[in-house]
């Protein structure tokens, strides 16, 4: 059953229902355990019977959830252009349309990357001096509070959106993890300044007309050292890499298991193979990513993530708002990107 609205808490968070490999179930279960911590107020948004049926199998009275109808899901196959001109009733657009009205503070969503991309750009549109928009952040975890992009929404980048993304993740680094002059790489095959291809060589002669902290270039190995707080690459490259961390934590994990399941009782292999997968998978530790480069907090998680993680969403939803990271990208943005024009 659908609970009444109660909680001093104003700020509203808007969430895909219908998003995700595991939904409604996930998406429910997950703002339920954020509405139980009073962390803000949820709108869940998909098909209205499917919604209340699931919030059924829990206690919610008094819980400051409410269902925002919505009709049809956006899936991974489609292509999300497409998809958003014929379902303009999907959750993922009425979900992002209720922070474009004023009506949700940010939006979450475990479904299909590409249409939560696409509904924030058409809907809350991009930062001004920004031509694309990118997915990114933290992943891999020895390297905690290094933020890559872009991470697979733009497979072919000019130099200016590269320096974009630099642009967008050091006001993230700043911002939401305290680091107060970030340094800037830009993926390369060498570490010294001349080495890569046409779209490296022409993106450092950018950078250093930006005025960020630019280091230059950085090679692979030193993802996992943190040598740079952003490191910036195109989306075809940056997609292979964390596909590359997420099966590398797998693998690893197996293999730690298989080998140590001789010498350790279950109880203590679990508790180390879950310590291990905590720290290494960073995106789920933090509940996902922002959007960067568009006017609101839009949130992407991965589509197997669990109801924690949808709470942990929420959690990163309110740090981007109470940090007011989108008013700092606005204000740092426009001027940076300006001088690499002239």
């Amino acid at each position: 059953m659908e609970s009444k609205l109660n909680t001093t808490n104003n700020l509203k968070i808007a969430i895909d229902g219908m998003g995700g490999d595991f939904a409604p179930q996930v998406p429910v279960e997950g703002a339920i355990l954020a509405a139980k911590r009073g962390a803000s107020q949820i709108l869940l948004v998909g098909d209205e019977e499917i919604l209340k049926k699931e919030l059924s199998k829990y206690e919610t009275e008094g819980l400051p959830i409410k269902i925002i109808p919505s009709e049809g899901i956006i899936h991974d196959h489609e292509s999300p252009a497409l998809a958003l001109r014929q379902k303009p009733k999907s959750s993922i657009l009425v979900a992002t349309n209720l922070v474009k009205t004023g009506m949700a503070d940010a939006i979450i969503s475990m479904g299909s990357s590409g249409a939560t991309m696409a509904a924030a750009v058409v809907i809350l549109g991009t930062i001004n001096g920004i031509e694309r928009p990118a997915i990114g952040g933290p992943i891999i975890g020895s390297a905690p509070n290094q933020v890559i992009l872009d991470l697979g929404s733009n497979i072919d980048c000019k130099p200016s959106n590269l320096v974009g993304f630099g642009v967008l993740g050091s006001v993230f680094s700043q911002v939401l993890l305290g680091i107060e002059s970030p340094k800037i790489g830009i993926l390369s095959v060498g570490s010294e300044e001349g080495k890569g291809n046409g779209l490296v060589k022409e993106t450092t002669k950018l950078f250093h007309k930006s005025g960020l902290n630019f280091i230059g270039n950085v090679e692979g190995n030193d993802l996992l050292t943190g040598r740079a707080d952003v490191v910036v690459c195109d989306g075809f490259v940056g997609n292979v890499i964390l596909k590359l961390v997420e099966g590398f934590g797998r693998g690893f994990a197996k293999q730690l298991k298989e080998t140590l399941s001789n010498h350790m009782n279950n109880q203590d292999l679990e508790r180390l193979l879950n310590e291990f997968s905590q720290k290494n998978n960073i995106v789920d530790s933090r509940g996902g990513g922002p959007v960067f480069g568009v006017n609101g907090v839009s949130i992407i998680g991965h589509g197997s993530s669990s109801a924690k993680t949808v709470d942990r969403a929420v959690d990163l939803a309110l740090m981007c708002i109470n940090t007011k990271l989108i008013e700092e990208m606005n204000n740092q943005t426009p001027d940076i990107m300006s001088t690499i024009s002239n």
